[in-house]
């Protein structure tokens, strides 16, 4: 099968590799002249353009940073839903709002367009393992024409509705991701207080009723201080963002979110914007005033 991929970054790279190591004729489209280079040498034939994918394939896939860059490929005089023809499907795959891409739902419906929300939860990391979590909505015959081409880099995937379900799924997962880095933070420095390892208070944590995957995964870049990303800070606040912004629409009081956010506000401002969002921790533990472990 041909397939289309726009967006050749972090997450969309290893996503569309998997589709092309499945056997399917890639078309990809990025901005980065080496993006693309790599996934040529992978076997994929690179376009000139976002509509020239969506002209070459069926099946269009979009992995991209923004609302913007949303509103600008789909809805734009030379957008996807001017160019890709009559019951082709476009799968947009990133964390935007549910209200731009309610938008965008519209449009691509006008022009008989079928579009699935397909946001990811995961990393990088299972990103290249092709071991992602896909929450889907739209239109059920499209999900399962495409669900093999996500089974290429998926372990978990689940059908949530027609509309916007995936949209705000991925919203309340961020919430729960973006708070804890702030709670473990919190407890973090408050055990030290006491006079607890933060190796200590890790290894008991995580074998605790309070376990979880992610802090499992985030436990040696708590104990080793190397806050390389794999999600950024300033990716959480965008995140945080359109929470806020759904939940203003919504009429939904969100507290705590609100709170967290500036959290990581004042963690921007002091220059940890590009580092990993689990990175609160040396805000709580300055604000507590204690040497960084």
């Amino acid at each position: 099968m041909s397939v289309g991929w726009i967006g050749l970054g972090k997450m969309g790279a290893p996503m569309s590799r998997h589709i092309g190591a499945a056997g399917h004729q890639l078309h990809v489209y990025d901005i980065s002249p080496e993006a693309t280079a790599i996934a040529a040498a992978a076997g994929a034939e690179v376009a000139l353009s976002p509509e020239a994918v969506a002209a070459a394939a069926p099946i269009t896939f979009l992995s991209i940073p923004n609302d913007g860059v949303l509103r600008s490929l789909v809805l734009g005089d030379q957008g996807l839903a001017r160019r890709m023809a009559p019951d082709s499907i476009l799968v947009e795959t990133s964390t935007v709002s549910p209200r731009v891409s309610a938008e965008v739902g519209i449009a691509l419906a006008a022009a008989g367009i079928h579009y699935l929300r397909s946001p990811l939860s995961g990393s990088t990391a299972t990103a290249e393992a092709g071991k992602l979590t896909v929450l889907a909505s739209g239109a059920e015959a499209a999900y399962r024409i495409v669900e093999p081409l996500l089974e290429t880099f998926s372990i978990r995937r689940f059908y949530l509705g027609t509309g916007e379900e995936a949209r705000y799924l991925k919203l309340a997962i961020n919430m729960l991701v973006g708070a804890t880095s702030a709670l473990l933070a919190e407890a973090l420095t408050f055990g030290r207080k006491g006079n607890l390892t933060t190796e200590q208070m890790l290894e008991v944590i995580c074998e605790s009723a309070v376990a979880s995957p992610l802090i499992a995964y985030k436990r040696d870049m708590l104990t080793s201080r190397d806050f390389t990303p794999a999600f950024t800070v300033e990716q959480m606040i965008k995140d945080f963002d359109l929470v806020l912004d759904a939940a203003s629409s919504e009429q939904v009081p969100v507290f705590l979110i609100s709170l967290i956010r500036q959290q990581y506000e004042v963690a921007r401002a002091q220059g940890s914007g590009l580092k990993d969002f689990f990175v609160l921790l040396e805000q709580y533990e300055a604000q507590a005033g204690l040497p960084l472990a």
